[in-house]
């Protein structure tokens, strides 16, 4: 007979997520508003109480990927009775609400981005088979005062979300449409959560927004009350025990200032990593994408970058086949990343989102003109990223273990440059800085000797 004090059994949440960081850091939080409710979460869908899928809305397949993964989830709600519960969230849920109820009549709940503190109210309505099953409506303020002041981190490494939202209106992203308007979180609110992070052994933070160059806000008012930008709020998160790492994603030109340029000069835990996207190379389809900078506005960022710390490693996103891209604004890209040159860079072909100006273009390139420049360009890249990584090989360098590898005593981490790295070496450094020195790369990570824990200032 079970008591009237005893626990009842923990429920089962999966989670899983699509698309970019954001999503990653958003399905953290969800487990943390969750988890006073009794779930715990469970590495497959199979028998889980509650499903959530955090979707992604960028891509067309990733869209039409959620659809076949609820085809198959359905089965596994009909095979428990009805028990389970579905939620789709993220960037399709906000784009294609009430089309995912029509769609798949399965699904119980549907919410958008800056709705999931909700999750827990909408999954006690849907218990009670009542109340609203779709919220996406743009609170980002009220979903940030919402979350819980502490979250539990997950080994030495974590996202911390600080904007969202993009005010910029490229005309190929859906962005703009799906997490709102840009919005910064306070200070005082960050560093709250950096330093209970830190306080759980985190020692590498990476900052999040849609725009993460474009976050201000107020400066505390032991520092003086002034107006900050990223790079003072780095800077002070620099300054807490424990932090000794520092990343920010994703950046856009426009935002990009002269003060954040240094920093990654005068604050040695601004990682020497730079992902700053500029998607063509060509000025007349920057223009057409309303990009809002010009290829040598974004070079003249990259020798800046290049010239406050010799030592970064460059990183971008391109898209290929945009409408009305000729041969001419293609071979303007491959010029752009020659000069540059790229440690890693991401490459697509154009593919139109319903909504966005730049579906209802004109001069749509073939899929066959489209692919074959792809192909180049990754090339191109792909040859820039061996190289990049082939230069570390007989240096010796600081990695941030972040767990086993794969092979019987191989644990593997992290470089400054955002490598990974694999090494054979006792489990007990997990969470640490060691030296390891570099015996060997290939175009994804490096192979190195473990050499000792590194000394960290």
């Amino acid at each position: 007979m079970t008591s009237e004090t005893s626990k009842p059994e923990p429920k089962r949440l999966f989670i899983k997520t699509y698309g970019c960081q954001m999503n990653v850091y958003d399905s953290e939080r969800m487990r943390d508003v969750l988890r006073p409710l009794g779930y715990q979460p469970v590495d497959t869908a199979d028998n889980a109480d509650l499903v959530v899928l955090n979707t992604c809305h960028i891509r067309e397949k990733a869209t039409e990927k959620v659809y076949s993964e609820l085809g198959q989830i359905k089965k596994m709600k009909q095979a428990s009775g009805g028990k389970m519960t579905i939620a789709v969230a993220g960037c399709v849920a906000q784009a294609e609400g009430a089309e995912i109820m029509r769609r798949q009549p399965a699904v119980d709940l549907v919410l958008g981005p800056q709705a999931y503190h909700k999750l827990p109210e909408m999954v006690a309505r849907a218990s009670r088979a009542a109340g609203e099953r779709l919220e996406t409506e743009f609170e980002t303020l009220e979903k940030f005062d919402a979350l819980p002041k502490t979250r539990e981190a997950d080994g030495p490494t974590a996202f911390l979300s600080v904007q969202e939202g993009c005010d910029k209106f490229c005309t190929f992203c859906v962005v703009p449409y799906t997490r709102g308007a840009e919005l910064s979180r306070p200070v005082d609110d960050i560093v709250m959560e950096a330093r209970n992070l830190a306080a759980q052994g985190v020692r590498e933070v990476t900052l999040l927004g849609q725009n993460v160059n474009a976050w201000h806000g107020a400066a505390p008012k032991l520092e003086g009350g002034s107006e900050w930008g990223l790079s003072q709020l780095s800077r002070h998160i620099a300054k807490i025990g424990g932090i000794d790492r520092i990343r920010y994603s994703t950046s856009h030109p426009r935002d990009m200032d002269a003060d954040l340029i240094a920093a990654h000069g005068d604050t040695p835990e601004m990682m020497p990593f730079m992902h700053l996207p500029v998607q063509s190379g060509s000025d007349r389809i920057l223009k057409a994408m309303n990009r809002g900078h010009t290829a040598e506005h974004y070079l003249d960022i990259m020798r800046q970058l290049k010239e406050a710390q010799p030592d970064i490693a460059l990183a971008s996103d391109f898209i290929v086949g945009f409408p009305g891209e000729s041969d001419q604004d293609f071979e303007d890209t491959m010029n752009l990343v020659r000069e540059v040159g790229y440690a890693i860079a991401y490459s697509f072909k154009y593919s139109p989102r319903p909504g966005t100006p730049a579906a209802d273009m004109f001069g749509h390139v073939p899929d066959e003109v489209a692919t074959e420049r792809l192909h180049r360009l990754q090339a191109l890249l792909w040859e820039q990223q061996r190289a990049f990584n082939a230069s570390k090989v007989g240096q010796t360098i600081k990695v941030l273990v972040t767990g086993k590898g794969r092979e019987a005593g191989q644990m593997h981490g992290r470089s400054p440059w955002q490598q990974a790295v694999h090494f054979d070496a006792p489990e007990h450094v997990m969470g640490d800085i060691v030296d390891v020195k570099v015996v060997g790369a290939t175009q994804n990570a490096l192979a190195g000797e473990f050499a000792a824990v590194a000394e960290v200032a």
